[in-house]
């Protein structure tokens, strides 16, 4: 239930339920007292009901001058109280202190020691008497018997049954009693539908303040309440999600800080060994002074992508390669790149070929440094896995149409299907030992990847164990269309 909806029912229960209840107390006390007292008056006023009593006691006044003995007969008199029916009015006639008859027992057993004597009462017309705490007024008319004993016969009249002070001390209890109920009820509804939940809700937010995101709200409530608790569900889940990555980002990077140690390390030990050579004279010959060299040259090569490596992770971390597109011809393009990568790769001993079946105007939008680290990184991952004492290197530019297709490919000693598919993933090493010669800090083809996708373009791999592994990835053309590029 909505909250809105929940107040304005509230609202209206708090003036309709007290309301039902008074009117449901109020008839029964109303109930109660008819059975012991008199019926309520039909509507009439106090001084209708003191001239209805006045005209009766006339009537009856009139009688005992005629025959005062038919005044102490009880049929008389029930033949008198039908015909007045069942009202405000009644008879009774009090013998001494007994009650000979009465029309309304409850009340002349109540009224008889309050009643005058017998000869204490004048006999005139005006003279009356209002008993305040019952609310009843009364004539009286004395007389005697047939065996001659004095008695008298009373007019009552109930002066006020609605507004009695019975019935007012009665129903003020009943309301009393009725709005402590209601209160209770509501209180108790609003304790369950409110304050429960948001007590929960309190307790499940302390346990993600303490770390805790396992604290589960189930509810099936509809409204504010119900979508109170589907957000906190929500927000909990994001939040347990974002500190499980958090962790494994943490992980991730004491990986990638134990790897660059690990790759800085051992170049830097080559270098500084062939270094000493040089210095005590190790390298006594031509030959060797040249090929010491050249291993110094790669090794800080290698330090170099290394360190290329990181700066442009720690880009792609905060989403900030600095892209400068141009339009690039692929023929010009590639085959610049494959004399920078041929000489490379030359000087490492491994063969490079380079093939372009694409148009001579092929044109593509790229950044054209950032395309030379895909290119620079896939090589070197070659390089770093090769396993064959001839390596071979092959680049190939296909033409698709709308767009161009390069493949680099290896004879490396290739990757596992089960790796196949996370090889792009950051941080992810397809070698669980490490050693010199297959380091790697594990973020090269995720830098790849990021770089081909800002491209607007895609890339995938295939490869077969012990054979060798080939990258594929693709960019779209150029084109002019009605002079507009595209």
């Amino acid at each position: 239930m909505k909250l809105r909806t929940r107040i304005a029912l509230t609202f209206i229960l708090i003036i309709a339920i007290p309301l039902i209840l008074t009117i449901m107390s109020f008839t029964v006390i109303r109930a109660f007292l008819n059975s012991g007292d008199l019926s309520f008056s039909d509507g009439q006023s106090m001084q209708d009901v003191i001239q209805n009593a006045d005209g009766i006691y006339s009537e009856l006044l009139a009688q005992k001058k005629q025959n005062e003995t038919l005044l102490g007969d009880a049929d008389f008199l029930q033949g008198i109280q039908e015909e007045m029916g069942k009202g405000t009015t009644f008879l009774f006639v009090r013998r001494g202190e007994t009650i000979l008859y009465s029309g309304n027992e409850a009340l002349s057993e109540r009224l008889l020691p309050m009643l005058p004597k017998y000869g204490q009462m004048s006999l005139t017309i005006d003279t009356g008497i209002w008993f305040d705490a019952e609310e009843v007024y009364i004539r009286q008319i004395d007389f005697a018997d047939r065996a001659g004993n004095p008695c008298s016969l009373f007019v009552a009249a109930k002066g006020n049954n609605i507004i009695s002070r019975r019935l007012v001390i009665d129903m003020l209890v009943a309301i009393i009693v009725i709005l402590v109920v209601t209160s209770i009820a509501l209180t108790a509804w609003i304790n369950r539908g409110i304050y429960e939940p948001v007590k929960k809700l309190n307790e499940a937010m302390k346990s993600i303040r303490n770390g805790d995101y396992d604290y589960v709200l189930d509810s099936d409530e509809e409204g504010e309440i119900g979508d109170l608790f589907r957000n906190y569900e929500d927000m909990r889940m994001q939040l347990k999600e974002s500190a499980r990555e958090k962790s494994e980002q943490e992980q991730k990077n004491r990986e990638l800080i134990s790897n660059i140690s690990h790759d800085l390390k051992t170049p830097i030990t080559s270098i500084k060994g062939y270094v000493e050579g040089i210095m005590d004279g190790v390298a006594d010959t031509p030959e060797k002074m040249d090929r010491y060299i050249r291993t110094i040259y790669n090794k800080a090569s290698d330090m170099d992508n290394l360190i290329n490596e990181l700066t442009t992770y720690s880009s792609v971390e905060n989403d900030r390669i600095p892209y400068k597109f141009l339009r690039i011809n692929v023929a010009d393009y590639f085959g610049d790149c494959k004399e920078e990568v041929g000489m490379d790769l030359e000087a490492r001993g491994i063969d490079f070929h380079y093939s372009n079946f694409a148009p001579p105007d092929t044109v593509i939008i790229a950044d054209p440094e950032q395309m030379k680290k895909v290119i620079n990184n896939i090589i070197s991952n070659s390089v770093k896995y090769m396993d064959k004492p001839r390596g071979v290197i092959e680049m190939r530019i296909l033409d698709e149409v709308d767009s161009v297709r390069m493949e680099i490919e290896d004879n490396g000693k290739g990757i596992a299907q089960k790796d196949l598919d996370k090889i792009f993933e950051r941080f992810y090493r397809t070698d669980a030992s490490r050693n010199s010669a297959q380091g790697g800090s594990g973020i090269g083809l995720s830098i790849v990847k990021k770089i081909i996708e800002d491209h607007g373009g895609y890339i995938w791999a295939t490869s077969r164990e012990g054979e060798g592994t080939c990258m594929h990835f693709v960019l779209r053309k150029y084109q002019e269309m009605g002079g507009t590029p595209s």
